[in-house]
């Protein structure tokens, strides 16, 4: 497994703790590359900057489910997500959709992976990065 989808782990474990414990993950405890410890933290603090943001994008793409509905790990893993596709253009959109997939088939339940590609395509067309399938030469 890469560095970055390390970081991603640890950051959906932090958001989780935060959500179900209100406590933050103390980074300068965590014994992992520099590299990894450094990008999950910023995608947690994104995530916190602009959680507001986020969770309405949520919200809107969620056809049928309010957000206290959601399992805490979905929630949270759409909310990494979601800080990618918005904040880091340098991570393409399918790459963010994909590591928040492959991450829900190892966190969430049996139906993660779906509702997690399904809401963050979603995501992905309201904020007009989606990727374009291409097309007949």
């Amino acid at each position: 497994m890469g560095g970055r989808r390390d970081a991603r782990e640890r950051a959906l474990q932090a958001l989780y703790q935060l959500d179900m414990s209100g406590t933050e993950t103390d980074w300068a405890a965590v014994e992992e590359p520099g590299e990894v410890v450094g990008f999950a933290r910023e995608l947690v603090e994104g995530v916190g900057a602009q959680r507001e943001r986020i969770d309405k994008l949520i919200a809107d793409c969620a056809e049928h489910w309010r957000l206290p509905r959601l399992s805490r790990v979905d929630l949270n893993l759409l909310r990494l997500a979601t800080f990618e596709l918005l904040a880091r253009p340098e991570t393409p959109p399918s790459v963010a959709i994909n590591e928040a997939i492959e991450i829900a088939r190892r966190y969430g339940s049996e139906d993660s992976a779906a509702f997690v590609n399904g809401v963050l395509d979603h995501v992905a067309a309201m904020l007009g990065v989606k990727e374009k399938a291409p097309g007949p030469e």
